[in-house]
């Protein structure tokens, strides 16, 4: 089939989205392209903006290299428009040869031991959202405990662990929201403990993340000398491995230090495996008990039957994102993806059950292949995807109405009030507005509606 233009719609403006707009306009073709990118928040980004710590600009500036990709105006932007309910995968079909799922993983991965479900033990990724100013989060967090248990060994467990110990005033140069500093000033913690069921090397920190939590102020930190006897499997590995040399290097510099003189202690705990979340009597989170565990001499760990507890009133579980699924999109209960090949979207064949391409329909990123890797593996997961688009093209969809104005068209017809790439340069220059007023890089608005006024000039 010969076709000389291809428009695609992208679900999700995230890094995942961009990357993949990027990679097809610059990919070896015989057509021309058209796309648009549709968001469900005003201002695009996605986990850059909301899942990155507001005291990471050196990550965050991943951010201007995205926003040179939106600036050649070469693709559009569709924000504030939700898939599933002020679009449709038939509305897609109508105006669109193709679709491209770039979603992400917003949601918390469950933890499966017996307390999760008491007040007090919270999911890692709804305190990240709160603590970067998401609108669909409260604006508020209950912070009123002095002890505080992170379950994970991740960058996000990190992220965690270090805004809840790190004092507010060192964190008013960010782009930190009002409300978020206010809450945090409050808070009266004083001890910070991060779980890993896991040994010292074989943590899933990178350098830097670690790095960055042993430089702040006014706060100890504090490891246990029973978690470093190595077994030739730990050795082979601080031996073979530069990345689990450097950490391994870090953690004992910090074992070196004097500790007793801060206000708040952070503490690394390692061969830790968390086994309940003990009820205070009240339904409310009073301790964490866990199991020590042991190297099994093969990198892995075994429980040794010790069994520990340790009073806090908060617990943040940073075992991992899922995805979340999409209205008439299949999805993959247990791992929380989008059942794929290569980016190809799989579904069931209703006669035979077998799996099948789902014509028309791609996925690239988390929602791809799960929360795992680091920002910039995204763009080799979209060279992969947009490699079968081009590809499929005999199998794309042959939509009624291809125009771009249609799309605006039936948007204004149900009265969404949806955000453009102009309107993103609005509220960015009022957020850095605001930020400068106060000598910071930028004040994030936070509500919805007020994001959207300013978006469609309207405020």
């Amino acid at each position: 089939m010969t076709r000389n233009k291809l428009r695609l719609a992208i679900v999700g403006a995230g890094p995942a989205g961009i990357y993949a707009a990027d990679i097809l306009l610059k990919a070896e073709r015989n057509f021309d392209v058209s796309i648009d990118l549709f968001d469900h928040l005003p201002a695009p980004y996605g986990l850059v903006r909301y899942g990155v710590a507001p005291d990471h600009p050196r990550i965050k500036g991943i951010i201007t290299a995205l926003r040179e990709v939106l600036d050649r105006g070469d693709i559009r932007i569709f924000g504030n428009v939700k898939f599933g309910e002020d679009i449709t995968l038939e509305d897609l079909k109508k105006h669109y040869n193709a679709v491209i799922f770039a979603t992400g993983a917003v949601k918390d991965a469950s933890l499966n031991i017996p307390g999760s479900e008491l007040e007090g033990s919270y999911g890692a990724a709804e305190f990240v959202s709160w603590f970067d100013g998401h609108p669909d989060f409260p604006r508020t967090w209950p912070l009123d405990a002095k002890e505080v248990a992170v379950i994970g060994n991740g960058n996000v467990a990190l992220d965690v662990a270090r805004i809840l110990a790190k004092h507010v005033e060192d964190l008013m140069s960010t782009e930190i929201p009002a409300n978020v500093a206010a809450g945090l000033a409050a808070s009266p913690v004083t001890d910070v403990h991060v779980f890993g069921r896991r040994g010292p090397t074989s943590v899933k920190f990178t350098p830097l993340e670690l790095r960055e939590l042993g430089e702040l102020r006014d706060v100890d930190m504090i490891l246990y000398d029973e978690d470093f006897d190595y077994d030739d499997a730990a050795r082979a590995a601080v031996a073979g491995n530069k990345q689990v040399f450097v950490i391994d290097k870090v953690l004992n510099q910090w074992r070196q230090r004097e500790v007793g003189e801060a206000s708040r202690r952070l503490h690394l705990h390692f061969f830790a495996k968390p086994l309940e979340l003990v009820d205070d009597g009240e339904g409310h989170v009073g301790a964490i008990r866990w199991e020590r565990t042991a190297p099994d001499g093969e990198g892995g760990v075994v429980g040794t039957g010790e069994i520990r507890e340790l009073p806090v009133q908060a617990v943040y579980r940073a075992v991992g994102y899922f995805g979340s699924q999409l209205p008439g999109i299949p999805f993959d209960k247990k791992f929380g993806v989008i059942p794929n090949h290569e980016g190809q979207v799989l579904m069931r064949d209703k006669e035979t059950g077998e799996p099948r391409q789902m014509y028309g329909v791609y996925a690239t990123g988390w929602i791809k292949r799960g929360p795992v890797g680091l920002i910039g593996h995204t763009k080799s997961d979209a060279m992969e995807t947009i490699k079968h688009l081009i590809n499929d093209l005999g199998n794309w969809w042959d939509p009624e109405s291809p125009s771009e104005e249609s799309v605006i068209e039936l948007l204004e017809s149900r009265g969404i009030r949806w955000t453009d790439l102009d309107g993103w340069h609005r509220l960015d220059e009022h957020e850095q507005a605001l930020g400068s007023a106060e000598g910071r890089v930028r004040v994030k608005v936070v509500p919805r509606d007020e994001m959207v006024d300013i978006s469609r000039a309207e405020a």
